[in-house]
């Protein structure tokens, strides 16, 4: 214990000797006076220039209602059918989407891969042609490619019947509508 404070007390000697410490004389105190700054001065003003006053137009007076025309009791009036209102022409086929069905269709669960075609090592991709109803459902699937193996097609076909999807719109009527929809069989890992 004696060793460790004599071994202190050198190295404390050895660091005031060399002025590594600073004596209380030496330390220099600073003094900082803060200065407010000058108050902003107000923005200059340019008065306006005296110009002369523009002429007002006075706006002419318009007849706002049609005059009617004059009826003579004795003649006879001629009754005029109300025109038709358009109704939207819808397509005589189902509109073709231009993209997968996935945007349109948030409920849509993914294919089984079949457990067959897992032990036979079977890959491949499967397109299929959805058609969608007015409702949104799928009406019809059918094969547009196959992958060339009938457990992957039918566990494809099988999926998509299952989906449900947002009807599409077409000038405020709900339409039939038909997509191309691919799945990639793969296993990863074998």
């Amino acid at each position: 214990m004696l060793f460790v404070l004599v071994l202190h007390g050198v190295a404390l000697y050895g660091l005031w000797s060399y002025r590594i410490i600073p004596t209380p004389d030496e330390a220099i105190t600073l003094m900082v006076n803060l200065i407010n700054p000058p108050p902003p001065e107000p923005p200059k003003t340019v008065p306006p220039k005296q110009s002369k006053p523009l002429p007002v137009e006075v706006p002419q007076p318009r007849q706002v209602a049609a005059e009617t025309p004059v009826v003579i009791p004795d003649e006879p009036v001629v009754y005029s059918p109300p025109p038709e209102i358009e109704t939207p022409q819808l397509p005589p086929q189902p509109v073709v989407l231009a993209g997968e069905l996935s945007v349109s269709c948030p409920e849509r669960a993914p294919p089984e891969y079949p457990r067959q075609s897992m032990r036979m090592n079977e890959q491949g991709r499967v397109i299929l042609r959805v058609e969608l109803g007015e409702d949104g459902r799928v009406v019809n699937a059918s094969m547009k490619s196959s992958s060339g193996y009938q457990h992957l097609d039918n566990a494809a076909l099988s999926a998509v019947k299952t989906w449900h999807c947002k009807p599409s719109v077409i000038n405020g009527v709900t339409v039939r509508t038909v997509a191309l929809q691919p799945f990639n069989f793969t296993l990863e890992g074998r």
